[in-house]
This record gives structure tokens, sequence and C-alpha cells, in this order.
């Protein structure tokens, strides 16, 4: 296995979706420290957010707010998830294993 300290995003989990259709990715290649550490960043965002759409009751920008900071958040989370486990080695298709290997 690869140092944790080298693992990075995959690229993997999308956010923020219309219809069925993603408007964002997680980018691929970011270390998972720097990711978590942003995680951490936007989440803590959304909970200053969240509380302050608690006692604010006029408006609903800070709930919005803390709604899309918590998606981005999440999905810097769950792409680190994706890095760290394992994966299951790759195996020759049936199709694959019938062509000769010199090709």
């Amino acid at each position: 296995m690869s140092n944790q300290s080298d693992l990075k995003t995959i690229g993997f989990t999308p956010f923020l979706y219309n219809s069925d259709q993603a408007y964002f990715n997680v980018r691929s290649g970011i270390h998972i420290i720097d990711a978590l550490s942003q995680s951490s960043d936007l989440l803590s965002l959304a909970k200053s957010f969240a509380e302050d759409a608690a006692f604010n009751r006029d408006t609903d920008r800070h709930a919005w707010a803390a709604h899309y900071l918590t998606l981005m958040g999440k999905a810097l989370i769950d792409d680190v998830i994706q890095a760290l486990m394992p994966r299951p080695a790759r195996t020759k298709t049936e199709s694959e294993a019938e062509m000769p290997e010199s090709l």
C-alpha cells in the first residue's frame, strides 16, 4: 500500500446536481491531507452559517450558504474515502485472456 501522505483524490465524487447531471466534481490529484483540511474549513463555515440561519429568520441566505458549503465539504471527504479504500486488483476479462500476450 502507498504511503498515505502520497495519496491523492481520485476525482470521482460529483456534487450539486441539475436533474441527474452533476455541475461539479472533485478534482483529482489533490493530496488527501489538503482535501481534508479544505473540507474542515468548508464545514466550519457551514456550521457558522447554519447557526446564523437558526437565529436570523428574515432571510434564508445563510441556510443556502451552509447547504452549498456542506455539499462541497462532503464531496471532498467522500473522494478522500475512495482514495483510501483498497481497490481490487484488475483481472483480465474473458476476451483479454484469450488474446496472445504479444499484443
